[in-house]
């Protein structure tokens, strides 16, 4: 083969070769960011004429979870073939319809997990949406695509699906306000999961976004705003934290203490609260693991939540998936596969526990009272990790949300800034049919929140910055010692940990320098001396220490300067006029 010839080969291969890498950019990166399943444009009514007042949400645009039915539209409930095997929707939800009658332009639905049923965020058919705060981790399910679709700017607001945590959880990982209001108060118009947990909900970025879309949602008297006079702090939910819970109660404090006063502030033990209200739980208990029953009254309201939601989901769909034997994802058919343990007595006992959860709630928070708890145990598992799925993770989720699922009761994820790139957030909780004290609430807590998060991540990094620094001042005083008694590469290494800790301090460099130099090393001095002058060029040690290592290394032309300059910034120094006298017989 001819040289051209080869050259067109290679060329075509190399143009082939970007163009597989431009289309697995496109599958990667989507212009969506991977959110939509179906994308359409539904327009609200023409504004009134003055001196009406303007629709309440003119001007927003929103998105649905594709379990909200639409005229005209197949409801996929995240699986193609339940799409495959049902007509398209003969009404509109009236919860989108009271959106557009509002103001608000819908765009389109969203992904939502295979059925629904999953906290992850990932849909095998759909593909995952891409959490555009964390892209290489999950953005959380079962309402995954709404979410991301707010996250990433796509929408103003979207509707979601929470039964066990599926607006809370990607709010959360995606760094967004979540909003799951009271049971039985938003239910028309949508596929259920299970409909003794089940909650329409919201997702937005700005709260007042938020705020405005709920109360007309709910339809809310605009009244008095009334400040919480008890904030309680849940020490057993943040202890299920895997990372530091401390930036999130501080900031929390901080908040309320400046709005509502240190009065209103109190902690509390949820799990020995709930045992002493809920009897109901003993019939769920765990056995504990080595005699440490501490989270086993959270676990056991876990485990009835877990249970009554797989009971009602198998009701409403086993006949369904053993007539069309669909593809479905392995926690749906695990979720099928496994023997029931329910029986009509236990599932009774899910059903008691969610009346006594809901009275207990409402005796501890009254009209009232806020109950402040994490909203997810940590960051979000990266993308294809097995964290998500295990029992552990799962269960500690669980245990989370149960509160609010079990007891009917309104809950908002709020969105507190990040840590190490990562979205982080905390939760609010009212009683059932709270729902606006819960959302003049946060509304009035939003802005200090995140004013108390910037306050509180930039005194940690100043006292990690001190630290630093402190732990930086001991090594290199560890290292003068070293040198001192000649053990001069126990010295540098002392002084290299100083550098590791504060790499902006010349003396560090410069007494690695100098026991460099006792070593022989004459080049790692140099380079040393020159990042000390760098830093401070009035260093008279450093011009002598590296005219010496110059002047061991043969650059005697280099290094008379370097002894020259040490001369004028100290005329009377006698080792730099020793050398320069020295090194005068070696330079023409």
């Amino acid at each position: 083969m001819s040289a051209n010839a080869n050259l067109w080969v290679l060329l075509g291969l190399g143009i082939a070769g970007i163009l597989i890498v431009t289309r697995k950019l496109k599958r990667v990166v989507k212009e969506d960011l991977g959110a939509f399943v179906e994308r359409f444009e539904l327009l609200p009514p023409p504004q009134p004429a003055p001196p009406k007042a303007p629709h309440p949400l003119n001007g927003l645009t929103f998105a649905v979870a594709d379990v909200f039915d639409i005229e005209g539209h197949v409801t996929g409930f995240g699986n193609p073939d339940w799409a495959r095997t049902h007509e398209a929707a003969m009404h509109t939800s009236s919860l989108v319809a009271t959106l557009i009658d509002g103001g608000a332009t819908c765009v389109g639905k969203t992904v939502i997990d295979d059925m629904a049923f999953s906290l992850s965020g990932v849909n095998k058919y759909f593909g995952t949406p891409m959490n555009p705060k964390a892209p290489d981790r999950v953005p959380g399910g079962c309402s995954s695509g709404s979410a991301v679709a707010v996250a990433g700017g796509l929408v103003d607001f979207a509707l979601g699906m929470d039964s066990v945590g599926g607006v809370r959880v990607p709010a959360a990982f995606c760094g967004i306000l979540g909003f799951r209001p009271s049971h039985s108060t938003l239910n028309n118009g949508v596929l259920h999961i299970s409909p003794s947990l089940d909650a329409p909900g919201l997702f937005a970025k700005d709260p007042n976004v938020l705020h405005r879309a709920a109360h007309l949602l709910l339809k809310l008297p605009y009244a008095n705003v009334r400040q919480p006079r008890r904030v309680v702090i849940a020490d057993d939910h943040f202890q299920l934290m895997k990372v530091s819970s401390t930036r999130i109660t501080q900031v929390v404090t901080k908040t309320v203490e400046v709005l509502f006063g240190k009065q209103s502030l109190s902690h509390i033990n949820v799990g020995e609260y709930l045992m002493s209200k809920v009897p109901s739980l003993k019939k769920f208990e765990v056995g504990a693991v080595n005699g440490d029953s501490k989270f086993s009254p959270l676990t056991s309201l876990a485990r009835a939540m877990k249970l009554l939601c797989k009971y009602e989901f198998r009701t409403n769909y086993e006949n369904w998936i053993n007539s069309v034997k669909p593809t479905i994802a392995s926690c749906v058919s695990d979720n099928l596969s496994t023997p029931l343990e329910e029986n009509s007595i236990l599932i009774d006992c899910c059903q008691t526990a969610r009346h006594e959860v809901q009275l207990a709630v409402h005796s501890l928070l009254k009209d009232d009272g806020i109950l402040v708890l994490p909203t997810v145990p940590g960051p979000p598992p990266k993308l294809n990790s097995k964290e998500i799925l295990s029992e552990d993770y799962q269960m500690c989720l669980l245990n989370l949300s149960a509160i609010s699922s079990m007891s009917g009761c309104c809950q908002i994820t709020v969105p507190l800034g990040f840590h190490e790139k990562i979205p982080v957030s905390v939760s609010f909780i009212a009683r059932h049919g709270g729902d606006r004290f819960l959302l003049d609430t946060v509304q009035a807590m939003y802005s200090n929140l995140q004013d108390q998060t910037d306050i509180v991540v930039k005194s940690s990094s100043q006292s990690i910055s001190s630290t630093k620094e402190e732990s930086a001042e001991i090594a290199k005083e560890k290292g003068n010692n070293a040198y001192k008694e000649k053990q001069w590469q126990k010295a540098i290494n002392l002084y290299t940990e100083a550098i590791k800790l504060n790499g902006k301090m010349a003396t560090y460099y410069s007494n690695r320098a100098a026991a460099y130099l006792e070593l022989g090393s004459y080049l790692q001095a140099e380079a040393d001396c020159s990042t000390v002058i760098s830093l401070d060029r009035k260093n008279v040690k450093a011009f002598l220490r590296r005219g010496t290592a110059r002047e061991m290394l043969g650059y005697y032309k280099e290094a008379l300067e370097d002894f020259r300059y040490a001369l004028v910034l100290e005329p009377t120094n006698k080792t730099a006029n020793s050398a320069v006298n020295r090194l005068k017989k070696f330079i023409p």
